[in-house]
């Protein structure tokens, strides 16, 4: 509701017209709440409603049985839903603690009918599981096989861990593995027959059933001989499975693989320990120098020897049998071929983690030659390295743009939503625009880092970017040696927006702006807007309206202190009007100087037009004293008339013309001499006028200017 303006001459009491203003808002509230009950019965009144009458309609016929069991069944559901969850404790010999009820933890655990392999981390927990079965059999089936550590004794122990290694894969073939999701055709398949047929049709199911058959049956036959569990090594696919979905989800993968590098090196040795062990065995221990003494921890001394064979470090006893001869080239020659991979693989592994370190130093190495070899100051290179390691530390990369890039659209899109939304919602120039175009706008924002002390923009230059903090501080200088701090901003803050949408190509920076300590800001220039808005009018037409408010107001001077209210009696009369600006400008601010030098200026320019009044007199004197000597002549002789008359021209042009003066006013009729002194003075006084007028000043903000002239009157 808008105030209606008061009358003149008629003051109002504030404190009673707002009253009054809320007296009638709450009386139309009460009169739309009525009307919309009056409109909609149904509506629910602020009033209590009246009682229901006794006599109540005939009853609607019962609904048949199964509809009263499915209401049954709701209704129970909603009071199971509406039972407040009954606390679970689990008393302790000396506490008693909180813990969630049992059905939770089946309702986590519950599998569902398909599983997504990619994100699903219950599905990467249970291939570790079977990816640790799966080691223990790679392991320990050569060293039983081998060495002489599975006894009568034991055996039961290494029974009890066969069989739960055996359990784990019969789990993954029969409820993991079946219930995995698949591509096909670019399209994800979800349904739980469909995921089973596919699995059964793979190699990998033909491989799972193979190691699952039990050969552990034949221990009855052939005594226990963990060589008829050699099948189980046949589970590799779920091993490789799990590596790739761990370093999927892992921030460093690459720690990761040199792990698995260096176990790939540790169970090649192991497996030439076992094989260096059987061949001792063959020829018989202690029988040659060759062969395996017996003395000390046989797996110890077996594995020394492979590692020193295997790495071909040298210093081994020779082989003296053919048998050992063969062995020993076998060996030097599969220890050149996989340890000189497994070298390789490990170079690459590292060199892939330290890809980024490497750009960074070439960056950093090739810049500092390019600074000297132009001999660019010490204080300029030493900004240039704290700019590199700053922006190396805080983002990992140099330019963040060149990893987006590798990425389709839509994702660069989800990444910088989740990046830069939040920061850029910020900003009430946008607020309202279409969500799209603010997404648009992410794609093309661009960031930088700005070191301490660095002028982020100028005063005087033309703004043609906007400016929102990421991280950091800016000053705002000012002051009249544009030292002094203003404010200060913070991460969130923006500043030159109204650059983006200033007519005639950018407005001038009205401040200096500084990085205060390491900033990093996010910078949207003129074109790249003009570009995002083309496809939105209905968001430009939005940024134009927001933009001729945000001009305005700076326009506008600073709002100055408060002005204080009137108390007590005082309310009731209003305040005093303000003086006209025309009276203001003719005073001159203070007293009455402004009209006394107009009074001053006036007096002046009368005492110059004194002068030429003298002149004027002087002058008409003079022709009526020739006019009378002319008559005189005239009555004595018409003779002497004519040859005057004759002669007359002639002495009118010997005679010299005296001058008029510039300003003399046109020849008047004759008068008598009494008559023409104050004709004079009365027209001298109003030859000149005085002109005032306003003007509206040319700059912004400066209202008007008064203008005094004095001008004279043109002649008639």
């Amino acid at each position: 509701s808008t105030q209606k303006p008061a009358r003149p001459g008629f003051q109002t009491n504030e404190y009673a017209d707002a009253q009054l203003q809320e007296i009638v808002k709450k009386l139309r509230e009460r009169a739309n709440v009525y009307k919309e009950k009056l409109n909609d019965p149904v509506i629910s009144s602020p009033e209590a409603s009246p009682p229901v009458c006794k006599s109540t309609p005939k009853k609607a016929p019962p609904p048949p049985k199964e509809e009263k069991k499915d209401e049954k069944k709701e209704e129970k559901k909603e009071e199971a839903e509406a039972k407040p969850e009954e606390d679970h404790y689990c008393d302790m010999l000396c506490c008693k603690f909180k813990k969630p009820p049992m059905k939770k933890y089946m309702e986590y655990m519950k599998l569902p009918d398909t599983i997504d392999s990619y994100t699903d981390r219950r599905y990467v927990a249970w291939l570790m599981l079977v990816t640790i079965a799966y080691n223990w059999n790679c392991w320990f089936i050569p060293l039983r096989y081998v060495f002489p550590y599975q006894t009568p004794s034991n055996t039961i122990y290494w029974l009890v861990i066969d069989v739960m290694c055996d359990i784990c894969y019969l789990c993954d073939l029969i409820i993991f593995q079946p219930r995995v999701r698949f591509i096909r055709g670019g399209d994800i398949i979800s349904d739980r027959a469909e995921t089973e047929k596919f699995y059964r049709s793979t190699v990998k199911f033909r491989l799972d059933v193979i190691s699952v058959i039990p050969f552990d049956i034949l221990y009855f036959f052939f005594g226990f001989n963990p060589a008829l569990r050699a099948n189980r090594m046949l589970k590799h696919n779920t091993f490789f499975e799990f590596n790739d979905r761990l370093e999927a989800i892992m921030e460093k993968a690459y720690i990761y693989r040199v792990i698995r590098t260096t176990g790939y090196l540790l169970f090649i040795l192991h497996i030439n320990a076992c094989l260096y062990y059987w061949a001792s065995d063959y020829e018989g221990i202690g029988s040659t120098r060759w062969v395996y003494d017996g003395e000390g921890n046989m797996y110890l001394r077996c594995y020394y020897w492979a590692v020193r064979s295997l790495i071909t470090i040298g210093g081994l006893a020779e082989p003296q049998t053919l048998f050992e001869i063969v062995f020993q080239l076998l060996n030097y020659f599969m220890g050149v071929f996989v340890f000189s991979s497994l070298i390789g693989q490990m170079r690459d592994v590292i060199g892939a983690a330290t890809a980024g370190q490497n750009y960074f130093r070439s960056c950093v190495d090739n810049t500092v030659s390019y600074m000297n070899t132009y001999s660019i100051p010490k204080l300029v290179q030493n900004r240039v390295r704290t700019w590199y390691e700053y922006t190396w530390d805080s983002q990992g990369m140099l330019d963040e743009s060149e990893l987006l890039e590798q990425m389709p659209t839509k994702m660069q899109l989800a990444v910088a939503i989740d990046v830069n939304f939040a920061i850029v919602n910020k900003v009430d120039l946008f607020k309202g625009c279409d969500t799209q175009m603010i997404y648009d706008m992410l794609l093309r924002l661009k960031s930088i880092v700005y070191l301490p002390g660095d002028f982020v923009c100028k005063k005087g230059e033309i703004g043609r970017e906007m400016y929102i903090i990421k991280q950091g501080e800016v000053q705002v200088l000012g002051g009249p040696d544009g030292t002094k701090v203003l404010v200060t901003l913070r991460a969130g803050a923006v500043f030159g927006e109204i650059s983006l949408l200033a007519a005639g190509g950018g407005n001038r920076r009205t401040a200096n702006v500084v990085a205060h300590g390491f900033a990093n800001l996010f910078i949207l220039d003129k074109k790249t807007l003009n570009e995002i808005l083309v496809n939105y009018p209905d968001s430009e037409k939005l940024l134009m309206k927001k933009a001729k408010v945000l001009l305005k107001q700076k326009g506008k001077p600073a709002p100055g202190p408060p002005v204080p209210q009137p108390r007590g009696l005082a309310s009731l009369f209003g305040q005093k009007q303000e003086t006209p600006k025309l009276f203001k400008a003719m005073l001159g601010g203070k007293g009455r100087e402004g009209l006394a030098k107009l009074l001053q200026l006036k007096k002046q320019q009368e005492t110059q037009v004194k002068p030429q009044k003298i002149d004027l007199d002087f002058k008409q004197t003079r022709e009526n004293k020739s006019k009378e000597k002319k008559q005189a002549n005239k009555k004595t002789s018409k003779k002497e008339a004519k040859a005057e008359t004759e002669t007359k021209p002639k002495e009118d042009e010997k005679k010299p013309v005296e001058p008029a003066a510039p300003s003399a006013p046109p020849a008047q009729k004759e008068k008598p001499k009494e008559d023409a002194k104050p004709a004079v003075i009365q027209r001298a006084t109003s030859k000149e006028s005085l002109i005032i007028s306003m003007t509206p000043s040319p700059r912004a903000g400066e209202g008007e200017i008064l203008k005094v002239e004095i001008k004279e009157k043109e002649k008639k």
